[in-house]
């Protein structure tokens, strides 16, 4: 759905769910992970894309597990989630980001293909808005990479007002959450945590491989409910978006 409305919080309808603070900090993920090295997928019989599944959908799971493309259960079954972590993929390789694994893409993840964070020390957030990616960096290592949909650049009217759907450049900061979904204006927003006025990180059932939503930065509902689980985005977390 739509996401993301440039209104203070304070404007927020009095229905909304109460906020809340994010789970202990002792809730962390696993250890960041160790790329390994070569190829490791047993050759497949065709291009890899949603249904496929056995030895080499989980081998290619484990792979990409393994460069920070976060892929949930590894499970040897290619849905949305793995779908999700191809995209990353493949916008990280400059590839066209299809959603299927055929040879290109399998050079890239065999070359250990990840994207670069910007920042060189701390732990924050990053949003690259050039190739809509989510990256979770600790100390300029990008420990973990989400497939986003940023603002898509149309013209649209909220409430009666004209604007154009674009996520804000900057350095921001994650004030408030909602552990629950949230209704604005121009939509659901799932889990939302938002970093600067109505723009947040939140979940959506609808996350594509290029720019589509108002300006919020969606990621997948299993995403939204990994990085809640793991504390990835407390409040006071950095977001740079760039």
């Amino acid at each position: 759905m739509a996401t993301g409305v440039p209104l203070p919080p304070s404007t927020a309808p009095s229905t909304a769910p109460s906020t809340s603070n994010p789970p202990s900090a002792s809730a962390t993920p696993a250890a960041k992970p160790t790329p390994t090295q070569g190829p490791t997928s047993p050759a497949a019989t065709g291009p890899l894309r949603i249904g496929s599944s056995g030895s080499a959908v989980l081998a290619l799971q484990r792979r990409l597990s393994g460069l920070g493309y976060w892929v949930g259960t590894l499970d040897g079954k290619f849905g949305g989630v793995t779908q999700q972590a191809v995209f990353a993929l493949q916008k990280a390789a400059k590839l066209k980001p299809t959603g299927t694994v055929t040879a290109a893409t399998q050079r890239a993840l065999d070359a250990g293909t990840r994207p670069k964070a910007r920042s060189t020390s701390g732990r924050l957030i990053e949003v690259n808005l050039s190739s809509d990616l989510l990256l979770f960096v600790r100390d300029g290592h990008v420990d973990y990479t989400l497939n986003t949909s940023t603002g898509g650049g149309y013209v649209y009217y909220d409430q009666g007002e004209r604007d154009v759907a674009t996520t804000p450049k900057g350095h921001f900061t994650t004030y408030r959450v909602i552990d629950a979904p949230h209704r604005s204006s121009l939509g659901l927003l799932i889990r939302p945590r938002y970093f600067t006025a109505g723009y947040a990180i939140h979940g959506d059932s609808s996350v594509p491989s290029y720019p589509a939503s108002h300006g919020c930065v969606r990621v997948s509902n299993s995403a939204i409910d990994w990085i809640w689980a793991n504390n990835l985005d407390p409040i006071g977390t950095t977001v740079w978006v760039y």
